[in-house]
C-alpha cells in the first residue's frame, strides 16, 4: 500500500467513525426525549422503542421530523427549569443575613480576633449602616500596621 491509498483510508474511516457517533448521540437524545413527554402514552412510547430497535436509521428520521419542533421546546423548558433551580441555589447559599454576619463577628470577637471597635463597625455594616471596612486583624488580635509604622 502506498501512502495515499492508507491516507485516503483512515479519512473515510474517520468520516464514518464521526458519523457513527453522531447518530448515537441523536438516537440517546430520541430515546431521552421519548421518555420524557409527559404527553405521549405509554403505549406508543413502547411502540418508538421498538421501531427504534428494528429500524433504526428510519425510525430516527421519522422521529425527527415528525416531533423535533416538540423535542426542542421540551429540551428548552428542562434547561430553563434547570438554570432557574440553579440560580435559586446559588441565590440561597451565596446570601447571608445580618444575624448570620453579626453572629460570626461576636465569634471573633469572644476569640480575639477583632477588637470591639472592629466588631461595632461589622455589626454596623452587617446591618447596613456603615459601610466602610475596617482595619484587618493580625492573628494575635491585634489591628495591623503599615511596615515601619509602630
Amino acid at each position: 500500500m502506498d501512502f495515499w491509498s492508507q491516507f485516503w483510508q483512515i479519512l473515510w474511516w474517520t468520516l464514518w467513525f464521526t458519523l457513527f457517533i453522531a447518530y448515537l448521540w441523536a438516537l440517546f437524545a430520541i430515546i431521552t426525549d421519548i421518555f420524557r413527554d409527559r404527553r405521549l402514552n405509554g403505549w406508543f412510547k413502547a411502540l418508538w422503542l421498538l421501531f427504534l430497535l428494528f429500524f433504526p436509521f428510519l425510525a430516527a428520521l421519522i422521529y425527527l421530523i415528525a416531533r423535533g419542533r416538540g423535542m426542542a421546546e421540551r429540551n428548552m423548558r428542562t434547561m430553563e427549569a434547570q438554570k432557574a433551580a440553579t440560580d435559586q441555589y446559588i441565590r440561597d447559599v451565596a446570601t447571608t443575613s445580618a444575624a448570620d454576619e453579626i453572629a460570626k463577628a461576636k465569634t471573633m470577637l469572644d476569640s480575639g480576633a477583632i477588637t470591639p471597635a472592629e466588631y461595632e463597625a461589622l455589626k454596623a455594616q452587617a446591618l447596613g449602616g456603615n459601610r466602610q471596612t475596617s482595619t484587618p486583624a493580625s492573628p494575635a488580635g491585634q489591628a495591623s500596621t503599615p511596615a515601619g509604622q509602630p
